[in-house]
C-alpha cells in the first residue's frame, strides 16, 4: 500500500485495514488504528507504521479512544513463510519473554544480529520492542478485566520489574496503571473482580471483516475429543471449551459462538473466557486461540480472489468470511490427524494429564508427544510422536512449513492427505491444495480456504440428498456428523 491508499483508508475510517498498518499524528504524539473515530488529521502530519511497536519506538503513545493495540493481527504473517513472518509468529507466542532474543534466533536458525536487522528493516522494530508492545497490551487487559494487585500484573504480563512495568505503561498509554484501571470502570467495563483468576479472564478476541462462526463451530463439533474438549448449547448459540497445555501451566478456554456476520460488517469479536493456572500464560493462550479460530485472516482478500472462480463464486457469496481453522496445540493436532477421533479419546483416557480440578466434562490435557512415544513406540504413532519429542519435527508457530512437510513425508504411515491436514491446521498454512487434485493456480495463496468452501458445498449437497430420501424429515442425529482432524474434503 502506498501513502495515498493508506491516507484514504484513514480518511474513510476503514476498519478493513485495522491491524494491517497504524498511523501516527506528529502534532498530537498519538498513534491510532485506521478506523479511529477521531477527527481526521492533516495529511502532512501523518506517519505510517507496520506495527504498533514501531510507532511506540518512534515515541508515539496509543490512542485511548480507538485502542490500537486491540486490533486483529496482520494476516501477512500467516500468509508469508519467510524468517520475518516466522519471527512475528514466535514473538506473538511469547518466545522472547520466555527465552529471550537468543532463544528466538536459535529457533529461526539465525544470529541475534541477523534477526534484529531483518525485523527492524521490515516492520520498524526489533524483537525486544515487539515483545514490549505485546507485554503492554497484556498488562492493559489484566488491569481492566481483573482485580489482581498491580505488582502481580507486572510479572504476569512478562515484565522483569515493577519499575519497568510502570515506565512502559506510561510510555505506551500516557497513563499510570491505576489510571488505566479506573478508566475501564468509568467506561462501563465494571469494577475488576478480585476473584478474576478463579472466574476466568473475560476477553473479546477481535477479527476483521465478516466471520462465519457457524461453520467453525460445526467443524469443532465434528472433531470434539471427550475429556479435552466439549461443545454445548444450540446451534448458533454454542460454547466451545477446551484444555490448553501452556509454557507455565495449564488452562481452559471457553469461546462463545456469535451470529454469522454479513459481508458488509467491517469486523467484530468472539467473546472468550480464559482460566489459567499461571497468568504469565495469558499472551500465549490468546495467540493460540486466535490461531485455532483463524481470527487474523483477511477475509476481503480471500473472498475477492476465490469469488473470481465460477466454481467457488456461489459459495463465497453465500458464506462471506469463511475461515480455515488452525490448532490450539499443533502437536496434538498432528496426532489426532493420524489416529482419528476415537483413538484420540483412548489416548486421552490412558495417557492424558489430569487437570488439578476438572472443569465440568473437561478433565485432561492431551498427552505430550514424549509420553506417547514412550507408551506406544511402535507403528506410525510411535514414529510421529518420537519425531515431535526429539525435535526432528517442529510444528510450532515459527516452524519452517516446507521443512516440516518434508519431515512428515519421510515418516512411515503418513499419507498425503494426513500431511496436508497437518500443514493446513497445525502449521496454519493458508495455501494447501487438496492432495491428488489439480486446482486452479488462481486460488493461490488461499487454497486452504478454497478447500473449506468445497467442503461446505459437499455437505450442503449431501444434506439436500438426505432430506429428499427422508421425505423432507430430518432423521435422528442429522447435522451432528463426526469426523476427526483428518476429515477434510478431497
Amino acid at each position: 500500500m502506498d501513502e495515498e491508499t493508506r491516507y484514504e483508508a484513514v480518511r474513510s475510517r476503514d476498519a478493513r485495514f485495522d491491524g494491517e498498518f497504524f498511523f501516527a499524528v506528529e502534532t498530537t504524539g498519538i498513534y491510532c488504528r485506521p478506523s479511529c473515530p477521531a477527527v481526521t488529521p492533516k495529511r502532512r502530519n501523518v506517519r505510517y507504521y507496520t506495527t504498533a511497536a514501531a510507532a511506540q519506538r518512534s515515541g508515539f503513545r496509543a490512542c485511548r479512544r480507538c485502542r490500537p493495540d486491540a486490533v486483529p493481527g496482520s494476516a501477512e504473517w500467516n500468509v508469508r513463510a519467510d524468517v520475518v513472518a516466522r519471527a512475528m509468529r514466535l514473538i506473538g507466542d511469547g518466545v522472547v519473554d520466555r527465552e529471550g532474543v537468543g532463544g528466538l534466533a536459535a529457533r529461526l536458525g539465525y544470529s541475534n544480529r541477523q534477526v534484529q536487522r531483518q525485523l527492524t528493516a521490515e516492520v520498524g522494530a526489533g524483537p525486544v520492542a515487539l515483545a514490549r508492545a505485546q507485554r503492554a497490551h497484556t498488562a492493559r487487559v489484566l488491569l481492566q478485566t481483573t482485580g489482581l494487585p498491580v505488582t502481580e500484573i507486572a510479572f504476569a504480563a512478562g515484565f522483569a520489574s515493577v519499575r519497568q512495568f510502570n515506565d512502559t505503561v506510561r510510555a505506551v498509554y500516557a497513563s499510570t496503571p491505576s489510571a488505566l484501571r479506573a478508566t475501564a470502570s468509568r467506561a462501563g467495563s465494571g469494577t475488576p473482580r478480585e476473584d478474576a483468576p478463579a472466574a476466568g479472564i473475560p476477553l473479546r478476541l477481535a477479527h476483521r471483516g465478516p466471520y462465519r462462526s457457524t461453520a467453525v463451530f460445526d467443524l469443532l463439533a465434528r472433531e470434539t475429543v471427550e475429556g479435552v474438549e466439549d461443545l454445548t448449547g444450540t446451534r448458533g448459540r454454542r460454547t466451545y471449551r477446551r484444555t490448553l497445555r501452556l509454557p507455565y501451566g495449564t488452562g481452559v478456554v471457553a469461546v462463545d459462538e456469535s451470529p454469522d456476520s454479513p459481508a458488509s460488517r467491517p469486523g467484530g469479536w468472539l467473546d472468550t473466557r480464559l482460566h489459567l493456572t499461571d497468568l504469565r500464560d495469558l499472551t500465549t493462550a490468546v495467540q493460540r486461540v486466535r490461531r485455532l479460530f483463524d481470527l487474523d485472516a483477511d477475509p476481503y482478500a480471500v473472498d475477492e480472489r476465490l469469488a473470481a472462480d465460477p466454481r467457488l463464486a456461489p459459495s463465497v457469496a453465500a458464506r462471506p468470511g469463511l475461515r480455515s481453522p488452525g490448532a490450539a496445540d499443533p502437536d496434538e493436532l498432528a496426532v489426532r490427524a493420524l489416529v482419528g477421533r476415537a483413538a484420540a479419546e483412548r489416548l486421552v483416557r490412558r495417557y492424558g494429564k489430569a487437570l488439578d480440578a476438572p472443569h465440568g466434562t473437561l478433565t485432561h490435557v492431551f498427552p505430550e508427544p514424549a509420553v506417547l512415544a514412550e507408551a506406544e513406540p511402535d507403528g506410525p504413532l510411535g514414529t510421529l510422536t518420537a519425531a515431535l519429542a526429539d525435535g526432528t519435527l517442529r510444528l510450532d508457530a515459527g516452524a519452517d512449513r516446507d521443512a516440516a512437510e518434508a519431515t512428515l513425508r519421510a515418516l512411515p504411515g503418513l499419507d498425503a492427505h494426513t500431511v496436508a491436514v497437518i500443514r493446513t491446521r497445525a502449521l496454519g498454512d493458508p495455501d494447501v491444495a487438496p492432495p491428488g487434485e489439480t486446482v486452479p493456480e488462481a486460488w493461490r495463496p488461499w487454497r486452504s480456504y478454497a478447500v473449506r468452501h468445497l467442503s461446505a458445498m459437499e455437505r450442503e449437497t449431501a444434506a439436500r440428498g438426505e432430506k429428499r430420501r427422508d421425505g423432507g424429515r430430518p432423521g435422528p442425529g442429522r447435522g451432528s456428523a463426526t469426523g476427526g482432524h483428518g476429515s477434510v474434503p478431497r
